[in-house]
């Protein structure tokens, strides 16, 4: 096997996941690269110290134990290669790569373009801390397209976007969002966890900077924490520059878990996919539901721009329930065998969580008579999973079932 660099690799990103960032011949000939825990690094000579110092391009080298370890380095070359980035930057958490990214891009005075489906944290982040460095921010409908030029004032520095939005899987017009804000010169940062690189790639639709939790379906094991950011050298210098100010780093324990976790990748979303979709039409036919909420659907109304900017969808989708006792819901939900409830997703086992976008949109009105669920699709055997839910439907219904409005 060669160890040839990064950018000398095909594109394929199937080839992409299983070679990028391995340097056998640096490792006695070891397939994975190993664990490098460190903090202090040892240089020969003055010389040598003083020019790692010096250089801008000790963000790529092996410097301090905070900076990364050639673990690091390793995934951070395999993910900015699946963005079709110049660099990636690995942080201990997908919160920890957003709000880097944000402060990276603003400071006290400046705006921010919130979309109104955010994944709640980032909500609270921009309300409290943000708030607290001078910084206004102004949530805005997912579905603005190119007329969000409208909202931006000559202090908007970051646009922001989520697709499909956390909770209610609404999509966004991506290119049409970025276009406008670049034309004001404003950076666009992306959540694009639920695609992951392999089903959507923003930068290549005109995003500045893309952010994956790799907690999600990166690990896919649902055994760390970590989130990833990649860009183009500039913006990922700055991003870095203040992810190390705020003292940020992350595992390197965790970016092996993270690499491994992204050689099956793509085989295991495949899975996650055909089994979200079985589970999605099975209970569009449900009498208990009164919506489905994905947009990989013909009937959602984000199926067009899915159709048209995805390549795929993952194991993460949404119901709305039609009104229901509470205790009834509850028995539904308590007795699961196969669906765990728990935050987080991405991982091999499915998920069932009781969610209320209401509580946390202000741009946008979420109105539904009946309960929201957010599902995930795990790696079971889909007659298994949708038995666990017609199980549970039929609790539903013996604690007594749909209300009639």
């Amino acid at each position: 096997m060669s160890d040839r660099p990064p950018d000398a690799l095909p594109a394929g990103d199937d080839t992409i996941l299983t070679h990028a960032g391995n340097r056998p011949r640096d490792n006695f000939g070891v397939v994975n690269p190993p664990v490098y825990h460190a903090s202090t690094i040892l240089f020969p000579t003055v010389e040598a110290l003083r020019e790692a110092q010096a250089s801008a391009s000790r963000f790529s080298m092996v410097t301090y134990g905070r900076q990364g370890t050639p673990t690091t380095i390793a995934f951070e070359e395999t993910v900015a290669r699946l963005e079709g980035a110049d660099r990636a930057l690995a942080l201990p958490s997908g919160l920890a790569a957003i709000a880097a990214s944000l402060m990276a891009f603003l400071k006290t005075g400046d705006h921010l373009l919130m979309v109104d489906t955010v994944y709640g944290p980032v909500r609270t982040l921009c309300k409290r801390l943000l708030t607290d460095f001078g910084i206004e921010t102004s949530f805005y409908d997912p579905a603005v397209g190119d007329r969000i030029e409208g909202l931006m004032r000559p202090e908007t520095k970051v646009v922001y976007l989520e697709a499909p939005g956390s909770l209610t899987f609404e999509m966004q017009d991506v290119p049409a969002v970025a276009a406008a804000a670049r034309a004001r010169g404003a950076t666009t940062i992306m959540d694009n966890t639920w695609a992951t690189p392999l089903f959507f790639k923003p930068l290549k639709h005109g995003v500045d900077v893309v952010i994956e939790a790799a907690t999600k379906y990166i690990g896919g094991h649902s055994d760390l924490m970590m989130g990833v950011v990649a860009a183009d050298h500039e913006r990922l210098i700055r991003i870095k520059t203040a992810a190390h100010m705020m003292g940020h780093a992350a595992a390197p324990d965790d970016c092996y878990l993270a690499l491994r976790g992204l050689r099956t990748l793509s085989v295991r979303l495949e899975r996650h996919q055909r089994t979200g979709l079985a589970l999605a039409r099975w209970l569009q036919a449900r009498p208990e539901v009164e919506r489905v909420l994905h947009p990989a659907l013909p009937q959602d109304p984000g199926h067009r721009l899915w159709q048209r900017d995805f390549a795929g969808a993952t194991g993460l989708f949404g119901i709305v329930l039609k009104p229901c006792a509470p205790a009834a819901l509850e028995s539904m939900l308590d007795g699961m065998e196969l669906f765990g409830m728990g935050y987080s997703w991405g991982g091999y086992e499915s998920l069932i969580l009781p969610v209320d976008p209401k509580a946390i949109r202000s741009a946008t009105r979420w109105e539904t008579a009946g309960p929201t669920l957010r599902l995930h699709a795990g790696l079971e055997d889909p007659k298994d999973l949708i038995a666990d839910l017609d199980r549970g439907f039929a609790r539903l219904n013996a604690g007594g079932g749909v209300q009639e409005p």
